[in-house]
């Protein structure tokens, strides 16, 4: 059998789809390679996201900022002045990135001008928190990274 470059374009056609279809079987099947959506119902929460633009703007025109720091007794967030507990009613949600079972809810319950995370909650590593909550008819949203 005679050796030529037609044979060898054949070949190598051949041998390029051959790893092609190894690589397509191979990520859709071994479970290492499944990566899903981050957060369920992804499209329902993209269509509420102009809300959260304006809840956040919202947050902009509050005298100061809100500042969060880690305490013995576990998270703390402080507010400005003007939010106290009596006009205020929301939900604290912190999202753990690397586990689901982590995650969890709390009513937005101030102390003061306050808000803590108990240190029995949280386990060290990075957590998201949302603080979404509405004073005297004004909703707000505060979305931060913090690393507990």
């Amino acid at each position: 059998m005679k050796w030529n470059w037609g044979k060898g374009l054949v070949v190598g056609m051949i041998s390029f789809m051959v790893f092609i279809l190894y690589l397509v079987i191979t990520m859709s099947t071994d479970k290492k390679y499944s990566h899903d959506l981050v957060t369920e119902e992804y499209y329902a929460k993209e269509m509420a996201y102009q809300e959260e633009i304006d809840q956040e703007t919202n947050l902009k025109t509050l005298s100061n900022q809100i500042i969060g720091k880690k305490t013995i007794e576990g998270w703390l967030i402080s507010f400005p002045e003007e939010i106290h507990q009596t006009n205020s009613k929301g939900t604290v949600f912190l999202y753990r990135p690397s586990n689901q079972i982590l995650d969890f809810e709390v009513p937005f319950v101030l102390s003061g001008s306050k808000l803590l995370i108990p240190d029995n909650r949280l386990v060290d590593g990075r957590w998201n928190i949302t603080i979404q909550w509405e004073t005297e008819g004004v909703p707000y949203l505060y979305k931060k990274s913090i690393m507990y």
